[in-house]
């Protein structure tokens, strides 16, 4: 509810593109800053810990800004300094949940823990835009920020009452000398450096379309904020069904090759939506493109997570967490200026065009991830 409410109050009081991908850049900049340092802690502390640290920081963030709209003081540098906190507490929270999933189930269900995660967190990209469409139309942002910090207390209730099969040894090491053991690790797999670009390429060339819906939404359809939701909504939908199809196949041969084919659907599929002009037909591409970005993601997770031993998992995942969530910052960033010179739809096209042009070149020439 908070990215839909937070996404259409940046491009109403700026009524800027940029400013979207500068909001999308803060949130996801510490991310390289920290995430590194993130994954060393997570290899030497309790993971479950680390994470409510970061569902109290994310959740503090959310009520200021409840606080600042409902008194009418909330301005656009709000925003991005509260984006910036929320960026720092998720870049200590997330090799920590990345590094604790595997370790709640064996190692044959990785494929499927990863893939019923992806599902939860998809059903609340559908439950969410819609009840903060209804909630932005009837009440206001007020509402949506209030009960995206109420929605955090059930995560912390929920982490207190699991339990957790893994606690990772102290170490004496230095933070940086932990930090080049796990480069060299990734250095040395088969495979994990390859998976590691493309996950910072998947999420530079393929997040930014939904980063720019609401631009799509206004100048492309001439809509409002329920056009905005409609797209966003059908976006979660065809990633819950992505998600859907990668649990239900179980564990699939040749995951790298599978992975890289439906890279190159998703990229042409984002050509399409690009210059798609029917709110009908855009709204059937951009569900096959959620349902291809989730399956791309599940695979290329999946097989980083198998490479992984849990002593070095807190490390590999944080080094992850910088190349996948990374590439979010500098494509809005990057994506956000361009859309004003050459258009919202060209600079998308050349997007996916780009990201189709990868999984050609990994699939046919740099084959490391296709043999796996």
């Amino acid at each position: 509810m908070q990215t839909v409410a937070q996404a259409w109050l940046v491009y109403t009081l700026s009524n800027d593109p940029f400013y979207l991908g500068l909001d999308a850049f803060l949130g996801q900049a510490p991310i390289i800053l920290f995430s590194l340092v993130g994954g060393v802690i997570a290899d030497r502390r309790d993971r479950r810990n680390m994470l409510l640290m970061s569902q109290y920081i994310q959740m503090t963030s959310a009520f200021i800004l409840t606080a600042l709209f409902y008194f009418h003081q909330v301005q656009v540098w709000h925003i991005l300094c509260l984006s910036f906190v929320t960026g720092v507490g998720q870049s200590f929270g997330g090799p920590a949940y990345q590094a604790l999933l595997p370790t709640l189930v064996g190692q044959e269900d990785f494929s499927n823990a990863i893939a019923w995660n992806s599902i939860q967190f998809n059903l609340a990209r559908i439950v969410g835009p819609t009840l903060a469409g209804i909630t932005l139309k009837q009440l206001n942002a007020t509402w949506c920020f209030g009960l995206n910090g109420l929605s955090f207390l059930a995560v912390i209730t929920s982490l207190y009452v699991i339990k957790v099969g893994f606690i990772p040894s102290r170490s004496t090491e230095s933070i940086l000398h932990s930090m080049k053991q796990g480069i060299s690790f990734i250095r040395k797999s088969k495979g994990l450096d390859s998976l590691i670009v493309l996950a910072f390429c998947l999420t530079l060339f393929a997040i930014p379309l939904l980063t720019f819906i609401p631009v799509f939404a206004k100048e492309v359809f001439r809509g409002d904020e329920t056009t905005f939701t409609r797209l966003l909504v059908c976006s979660g939908a065809g990633s819950v069904c992505g998600a859907l199809l990668v649990a239900a196949s179980g564990k699939v041969k040749r995951q790298g090759r599978v992975a890289l084919l439906a890279l190159i659907a998703l990229g042409g599929i984002i050509v399409a939506f690009s210059f798609s002009k029917s709110l009908l037909l855009s709204s059937v591409l951009i569900f096959c493109s959620g349902a291809a970005l989730m399956w791309v993601f599940s695979m290329v997770q999946s097989l980083v997570q198998a490479i992984t031993g849990d002593a070095m998992r807190g490390r590999v995942m944080s080094v992850y967490n910088v190349a996948f969530r990374g590439g979010m910052p500098v494509g809005s960033l990057l994506f956000g200026k361009l859309i004003p010179v050459f258009t919202v739809s060209v600079t998308m096209a050349c997007s996916g065009g780009l990201l189709a042009a990868l999984g050609l070149y990994l699939l046919l020439v740099h084959r490391r991830i296709a043999t796996l």
